[in-house]
């Protein structure tokens, strides 16, 4: 069987490097305990790698206090803490029409049954948002500003620095959603004026599914939503306010955490540089090639500048469902197709009337070969559409 040409790094990066692969299945044979909860040798082992994961993502991110560094299962239950834990009932958050889901919902339901107004920041014809919008709609109750850092359907990297600013200059927290920027470019919380980052570590973290988590700024209180066990002060009938056991509940994904320290190692030895530029050299490939084709739209990819490595697009006359079956039945290329969990985006192209759109997910194992394939393969779509047209 041809090899699967793998561009839905936006979903999820795959493959991992080899040292994810290796330095999980060692760890969990050798050190598969429960962190924290005694004082035996293998417990401690197991405790220190948490720790030392803690650490270095916390200076991965800028951040100074490791111990604010929190673990979760993704980056939509690190969104859900944080939401739910800073949006006071029947306060103003502001967002953005680029957001997922993962924020979109909370919000909605916030709105639904606390009373919370919810404001969203629409996005320009190129796909950025303006800092001045929302100095516009804060208001003297508005308790959260949260912005997608970089858009999983249009690829743009927002201003971030510049928002974080205004939150700053009112006394507003200010969360991002890193799923898709974190371990492709450099996030720095005190220099970004971020309060507080939910990152994943399935994606361009590249670790395993099933972790995640918070980096919560000093003098930002996330309040608890949860409760239960953290392994210290048993005793106590009350959750723990200190962090991390403030918005950490029971054993962790240890495994997970494992994979996410070797993926950064990773990263780090690479040079989130050195890697964003080889993805955004097949990006801007991947996009010049699919422009020429008659017939092939693309959105928000006139400049590629402060973009991510993906993109959305579609054949005039076809549904994105259709372009993606035949990418994986004809030629064995793997996508995203659909409103990819963002339907204000989708809303505001005008693609939710026809089901969405078509996304490539170039990472960092992707090559020349890959791009020319993809190309390729749309073009051959593109023009067997024409003819039955």
């Amino acid at each position: 069987m041809v090899p699967c040409i793998y561009l839905d790094n936006g979903a999820t990066s795959f493959p991992k490097p080899e040292e994810v692969y290796s330095f999980m299945d060692s760890f969990y044979r050798t050190r598969g305990v429960n962190p924290g909860r005694s004082g035996y040798d293998l417990c401690l082992e197991a405790g220190e790698t948490l720790e030392q994961t803690r650490s270095l993502l916390c200076r991965f991110f800028g951040g100074k206090d490791p111990n604010r560094l929190i673990f979760s299962y993704n980056s939509t239950d690190a969104l859900n803490l944080a939401i739910f834990g800073l949006v006071k009932p029947g306060s103003h958050a502001i967002t953005t029409t680029v957001e997922h889901n993962s924020v979109l919902r909370p919000l909605h339901h916030l709105h639904l049954e606390k009373g919370v107004t919810v404001d969203h920041v629409p996005f320009d014809g190129k796909g950025f948002v303006d800092p001045e919008e929302f100095r516009r709609r804060m208001r003297p109750d508005t308790s959260l500003v949260v912005v997608n850092h970089g858009s999983n359907v249009i690829g743009t990297v927002q201003p971030i620095a510049e928002i974080g600013a205004l939150c700053r200059e009112r006394g507003i927290p200010f969360l991002i959603d890193a799923s898709q920027t974190a371990g492709k470019v450099p996030i720095d919380v005190e220099a970004m004026n971020i309060d507080v980052v939910a990152f994943t570590g399935h994606k361009s973290l590249l670790g395993p599914t099933g972790i995640g988590g918070l980096y919560v700024r000093e003098g930002i209180e996330v309040s608890r939503t949860r409760a239960g066990g953290t392994g210290v002060d048993s005793a106590l009938r009350t959750h723990l306010d200190k962090y991390p056991y403030r918005l950490e509940y029971g054993t962790p994904n240890l495994l997970g955490i494992a994979g996410l320290n070797a993926g950064v190692k990773w990263l780090e030895k690479r040079g989130l540089e050195e890697l964003y530029r080889h993805e955004m050299h097949l990006t801007t490939m991947l996009r010049d090639g699919l422009k020429e084709i008659p017939g092939v739209i693309l959105y928000c990819q006139e400049d590629l500048k402060n973009h991510i490595s993906v993109l959305i697009f579609n054949i005039q006359g076809m549904e994105a469902a259709e372009v993606g079956t035949f990418l994986d039945v004809d030629y064995n290329i793997a996508c995203r197709t659909g409103l990819h969990c963002a339907p204000l985006v989708h809303e505001q192209l005008g693609t939710d009337k026809i089901h969405g759109a078509v996304r490539f997910g170039v990472g960092p194992f992707n090559t020349e070969e890959h791009i020319r394939s993809a190309v390729n393969a749309v073009k051959e779509i593109a023009q067997a559409r024409s003819k039955r047209a």
